[in-house]
């Protein structure tokens, strides 16, 4: 239907008395007259008004570019970066058929930057994925509706004078060839780790880089479905096209075979997940259905806590040959990825199965102020080795995914925000101290009673979580507990000769002490664990504080230095002996043996945090 019409003049009338004249002399002539007029204040006045106009126009000018910018899409000369938005949307978006109006799956930067710089065609080296972005503009996905995108990222809602200044100094060219420059030498080091995958353990779940031969946990592909959404973010074309072809023609989970409930979770199911948001190709989200599927038989017990090994050929689910527990951890760490998949196909089952094992852990006995034991039986759902607390091994993410649980679903689910609230308040009654002589945060751990001053490097997540709940409304307090722990993290590697975290740290509490962190022995090493790097990335997002991104910078080239295996038939003063190593943007390690769930994979798969540019 056309709109009204509407008249493209105006009608005026005029009184025909006096001697009115339209010529532009007379208009000249009288403004001038009316101007001399006026005494010398006056027109000093309307001068200095009209200079003030001139010069608020000029210093607005960039801001009002690089706003029309940010509206309008990436503009390709800015270094690519990821931002937090604040949005509070619903977990469950509406039925493909019910949608009124469908958006582009990703962020929508992110598709900008894809859109301008690459044809997905030409990235797949095919015609017909399920990705075309041309497509999607349309809202569809190989001819069919897809699901509008909702993850998030984070951004403050009102620009502040240090937000202002942030982006100045980005505009910056010397800030902008730096930004570059750095960006490429994570992808450096990517194609650096991905080349020797691809040489010597293509297709199987990790490579060892010393040797130069790999290892399998489940011979499912571990590495590469793990790194996917990786080289998606990073826009490593050509790695990606050969590994989606690998996971369409190869990947079949059609296999008699044990896998771990848990790793397989956030491994598999997240990665391809994950690249599904990403990308909106249908292959992904199948695959990930297929596996998704085939995990179920785990959570069928007596208890509803599910058993921690699946055979996802047989389709039988059992309990490790040694014990009937599984570790707290374990079982309340799926949440996001199975909940995230009913959202996608549209089929609760997932999701009533993982929330069924947050609400029996909800009405429990045996926490303490919020916290819980490490162990959970899988026969009777009831805590088992009672009495130990920590934020470490066995029970670190059961507290990370309360909180992103509760993101995820809108903050619609108060039991998983009182969970966590309690918890946080029980961190601070029983377990953080300070440390002699710095006077570091640090979270220790609880052992019938007795503190110990103990503090795995897992609890680094802990920073992050806290400033990714303060900024979604919790208590401030929670931010700066975030800064004093964020400055420990850190300090956990900038103490060490290497720059590098020890897997566990003893933090000095008496008098006297000389230095703040002791290592023992057996925790002199490095399992390139992306915890602290992941709360760094919070941590900058949301203060716009320049040295948390320096400071993940400074762990990215001690990985490098230390833990870079040389290439065959180079030289030795070429390249340090080094294990792997870790990106800064999104973790994974190529020995996936003790590596957590990425911090962009997580935001992924929360519906209301959006990733943007």
């Amino acid at each position: 239907m056309l709109p009204p019409s509407r008249r493209d003049f105006v009608s005026l009338t005029v009184s025909e008395s006096g001697s009115y004249t339209n010529s532009k002399q007379w208009c000249r002539q009288s403004c001038w007259r009316k101007w001399k007029r006026l005494s010398r204040l006056q027109r000093s006045l309307i001068l200095f008004t009209l200079m003030l106009l001139l010069v608020c126009g000029i210093a607005t000018s960039p801001t009002l570019i690089r706003h029309w910018r940010g509206e309008n899409g990436y503009d390709g000369k800015q270094p690519f970066v990821v931002n937090l938005k604040n949005e509070y949307r619903s977990i469950l978006p509406e039925l493909p058929s019910e949608k009124k109006d469908y958006h582009r799956r990703g962020p929508p930067a992110l598709q900008n930057h894809l859109q301008t710089k690459t044809n997905v065609s030409g990235l797949l080296g095919v015609e017909n994925h399920g990705l075309d972005l041309k497509n999607a503009d349309k809202g569809s996905e190989g001819g069919k509706p897809i699901n509008s995108w909702r993850g998030a990222v984070i951004e403050e809602e009102h620009a502040s004078d240090t937000d202002t200044k942030d982006t100045e100094i980005q505009d910056d060219p010397a800030s902008i060839a730096l930004a570059e420059s750095r960006l490429e030498a994570v992808r450096e080091a990517f194609r650096h780790a991905w080349k020797g995958y691809k040489n010597f353990a293509w297709g199987h779940d990790e490579l060892k880089p010393i040797s130069n031969s790999y290892g399998e946990w489940f011979g499912l592909g571990l590495t590469l479905i793990d790194a996917l959404d990786t080289m998606w973010i990073l826009g490593l074309k050509e790695e990606f096209a050969e590994a989606r072809q690998w996971v369409a023609k190869e990947l079949s989970f059609d296999k008699n075979v044990d896998v771990n409930l848990f790793e397989s979770t956030i491994r598999i199911l997240g990665g391809l997940l994950s690249t599904y948001h990403l990308t909106g190709d249908s292959l992904f989200l199948e695959k990930a259905k297929d596996i998704g599927s085939r995990l179920m038989p785990a959570f069928s017990t007596a208890s509803k806590i599910p058993y921690s090994d699946v055979n996802i050929g047989k389709g039988t689910a059992h309990s490790p040959q040694w014990t009937s527990d599984s570790t707290v951890a374990e079982v309340t760490s799926i949440q996001l990825e199975f909940r995230d998949l009913s959202r996608l196909t549209g089929d609760p089952k997932y999701k009533l199965a993982v929330m069924e094992v947050m609400k029996r852990v909800h009405k429990l006995d045996g926490k303490q102020d919020g916290l819980v034991p490490m162990f959970i039986n899988t026969n009777n759902g009831l805590f088992t080795h009672q009495g130990i607390y920590t934020l470490g091994a066995r029970a670190d993410s059961y507290y990370e995914y309360l909180l992103k649980q509760w993101i995820q679903g809108d903050k619609t689910e108060k039991e998983l925000l009182d969970d966590y609230l309690q918890a946080v308040e029980g961190v601070k009654k029983n377990l953080l101290k300070k440390s002699t002589p710095s006077g570091l945060t640090f979270v220790g751990e609880l052992s019938h009673g007795h503190f110990s001053p103990k503090m795995d490097h897992l609890v680094c997540f802990l920073p992050g979580t806290l400033a990714l709940g303060a900024h979604y409304g919790l208590p401030t307090d929670h931010m700066e507990l975030a800064k004093q722990l964020i400055e420990t993290c850190y300090q956990m590697y900038a103490q060490m000769e290497t720059g590098l975290s020890p897997e566990i740290a003893h933090f000095n509490t008496h008098e006297g002490s000389t230095q703040d962190v002791d290592v023992k022995i057996a925790d002199r090493h490095n399992l390139l664990r992306p915890e602290t790097v992941e709360s760094l990335f919070y941590l900058y997002r949301f203060t716009k504080d320049k040295k948390y991104q320096q400071w993940g910078w400074e762990i990215l080239q001690n990985f490098n230095k230390y833990t870079r295996v040389c290439e065959r038939g180079m030289k030795q003063f070429h390249c340090h002996l080094e294990k792997r190593y870790l990106h800064l943007l999104c973790p994974t390690s190529m020995t996936l043996t003790h590596c957590g769930v990425d911090s962009l994979r997580s935001q992924l798969l929360m519906p209301n945090v959006h990733l943007d540019g």
